[in-house]
Order: C-alpha cells, then structure tokens, then sequence
C-alpha cells in the first residue's frame, strides 16, 4: 500500500516555516514540489492555501526571530478600530529593531524601528505591537480624526459585563508617555495633536467622530456616557449631551436594530424624556453626512434652551 505523499498536519492548511516542516518529517526536496510555494527566507505555504490573516501571520513571526507583527496588521489582529479602507487589509507588516538586518521578504512590508520591550508583547504565539505602540505607528499614515477614533477605544473604560476587563488598555498619560519616547517617530506630531482631542468614554467611531464634528462647529464640548442620575450606576446613559440644557444625545448603530437592543433603547429614552430632557437620535444616515444635519439639530436645540434659561454659562455662543 502506497503511502500518502500530502503535507503532514497543519502544514498542508497554513503557512509554515523550513524548521517545522524538517521537525514533521518533510526533506528539503519534498518542499520544492508545486503543491508548496516558497514564500521567503525559511517560510513556505501550501500552493492552494487562501489567505488567511492571522495564519500568515503566525508563519511570518515564528519565521522572524527577534521581530515583531506591527502596524495595520497587528491593528487587525487585535480588532482596533481602522478606516474603512484600510479595514479589510491584507498587508503583512513586520518591525525589527536596528541591531538585525532589513526585512527583505516577498508580499512583507518591513520596518525598522526604535521600541522598548515593554511596546511589544505576545499574543497567542505571536509577538506583536501592542496596541498603543501600534496606534503610534499608525500615525504617519492615518488622519488627526482616524487617530482619535483608534486612541479613544484604546483609553475608553471598559464595561465588565461585555468584555471580561475592567481596565482600559492605556491611559491618556500613558499614550503621553508613549509618544514622548519616540520624539522622532514619523507622524509624531499628528499623534500629539490627536491626543489632544481624545476623551473617555467614548464607545464607538461614530461617537468620536460625532464630538469632532461638534468640536469643529464651535459647539461646547459635549460630557460622554451622561448618565441621568448623577451616582447610580443603574441609571440609564446618554452616548454625550450636556446636563445643563438637558440634551441627551444617542448614536444608535447597527446592533440598536435588533428587537430586544431596540426595547432596551427605548426604556432609555423615555426615560431622559419622562425627566424633562430632549432626546436626540442620531443614525449611519447622520453619519454619511459627516454629522452637518446633525450639528444644525444640536445648535437649534441649544438656541432655543438659552433663550429659555440665558443666565445658564457655556451656551451663549452656540449658534
């Protein structure tokens, strides 16, 4: 009975390195047949294999010794949050720092750079950037707003109940930290001027973007995660508003269109309105529009609780 002649294990569904091919048996010629390509130094991939991120990835950093997954890669790997187009990136980024030689692999874009040991971690096998670091390399190549958006997810507080954590991964002072380290990094001066724009508390994109959007209009700046009775960790919250005016202002995402999230909203809502406040409900359409509909409610909305209540501070010039 003939023996099979089919890569052995996890070789024939991954990408995987000469070393491990050689410790499951396979010959230096077996891996020169059509059914393997050699992707680069030490690294192979089965010929019909469909690309699959975090794989590949896996393959490259055992193939890197003393490198590490970095940048929009790593940014995927960990779920952060990227503009839309670069969300669905198959880019393989890899850092080494300077004492190693270039990265020189087909389909690799590599980097070299200056990072302390405690900006690089690993994850399930895989060393990588951790997300501040990577939120720091994103800097050259996303905008003040995408930075924002990314920093504000990072520094947020977590909600135990959904995600098993109750620490952020980073602070504010600790990104401050951060980007005095590497005063010489490119795309330094972006990451300072974002850091001046983040906030906690902040639970999605389009609630940063959101507060940016006021921001640039000359709006004040709005309080996040307002909750309607001030010390009741039961009480329902508003995304950003402002107590004073009792405007409560929501972003309803995708995942508010499912029946129970939905019933949940409401009881939220009626129960701002039952206390006396306005309730504003913002969608993707407000969002398409870079929230310009959206500004114009919250400035009319503003206007109209001045007149009523002039001698209140901060609103004056909303308008």
């Amino acid at each position: 009975m003939q023996m099979s002649n089919n890569l052995p294990g996890l070789l024939a569904t991954t990408p995987f390195t000469f070393d491990s091919a050689r410790a499951a048996g396979v010959s230096a010629s077996r891996l020169r047949r059509k059914d393997v390509v050699h992707v680069g130094r030490g690294l192979y991939r089965p010929s019909d294999w469909s690309f699959e991120l975090e794989a590949a990835a896996r393959a490259l950093s055992a193939a890197s010794p003393g490198a590490w997954i970095s940048h929009v890669t790593a940014a995927r790997l960990r779920c952060q949050l990227l503009p839309p187009w670069l969300a669905d990136s198959t880019e393989l980024h890899l850092s080494k720092p300077r004492s190693l030689p270039s990265v020189r692999r087909k389909g690799v874009v590599g980097h070299t750079v200056l990072a302390r040991e405690d900006e690089i971690e690993s994850i399930d096998g895989i060393r990588i950037s951790t997300q501040s670091r990577t939120w720091l390399d994103l800097a050259r190549r996303l905008s003040v707003s995408d930075l924002v958006c990314m920093g504000d997810q990072i520094i947020r507080v977590p909600r135990v109940e959904f995600e098993g954590r109750t620490q952020p991964f980073d602070t504010l002072d600790g990104l401050r930290s951060l980007v005095g380290r590497h005063p010489n990094l490119q795309g330094v001066v972006r990451a300072r001027e974002a850091l001046d724009l983040m906030r906690v508390g902040a639970d999605s994109a389009p609630e940063s973007l959101l507060r940016l959007a006021m921001a640039d209009a000359g709006l004040p700046e709005p309080d996040l995660q307002l909750a309607l009775r001030v010390g009741d960790a039961a009480s329902p919250t508003a995304d950003l508003g402002y107590r004073h005016r009792r405007l409560a202002i929501q972003y309803d995402g995708g995942h508010h269109l499912l029946d129970a999230q939905a019933l949940s909203d409401r009881r939220r809502d009626k129960a701002f309105e039952s206390a006396g406040w306005t309730v504003l409900l913002l969608h993707k359409d407000d969002l398409a529009d870079g929230f310009q509909t959206a500004i114009g409610k919250i400035k009319r909305i503003l206007r109209t609780a001045w007149q009523d209540h002039p001698h209140a501070s901060g609103f004056a010039d909303a308008g």
